[in-house]
């Protein structure tokens, strides 16, 4: 079954739970930064997993204590809910690292 793409409304709607991510190019963004390369790579070891687990993997890039996300769903064509349910998780990750 094909994962519908969300419309324009149905993202911005999405997006105010959470205030973080905003769309650029077309993909849900957002950048992360941790106190050092260590706890940038193990959010990234643990975001993999639940990555891995939805069988949905994002688009990201890290440099030492940064690490920048885009998710967007290929077979969709843009963004899916599939997107915002990974970005929720990472955020729930993040804040675990912070906390």
């Amino acid at each position: 079954m094909a994962i519908p793409k969300l419309d324009s409304a149905a993202v911005a709607t999405r997006l105010r739970a959470l205030p973080s991510w905003s769309v650029r190019e077309g993909k849900l963004h957002r950048e992360y930064q941790f106190a050092d390369f260590v706890e940038a790579f193990g959010f990234m070891a643990s975001c993999a997993l639940v990555a891995e687990r939805q069988n949905h993997h994002p688009e990201w890039f890290n440099v030492w204590n940064k690490v920048v996300v885009d998710l967007t769903t290929h077979d969709a064509g843009g963004i899916s809910a599939n997107d915002f349910e990974l970005a929720a998780a990472m955020d729930r990750l993040a804040a675990r690292r912070a906390g």
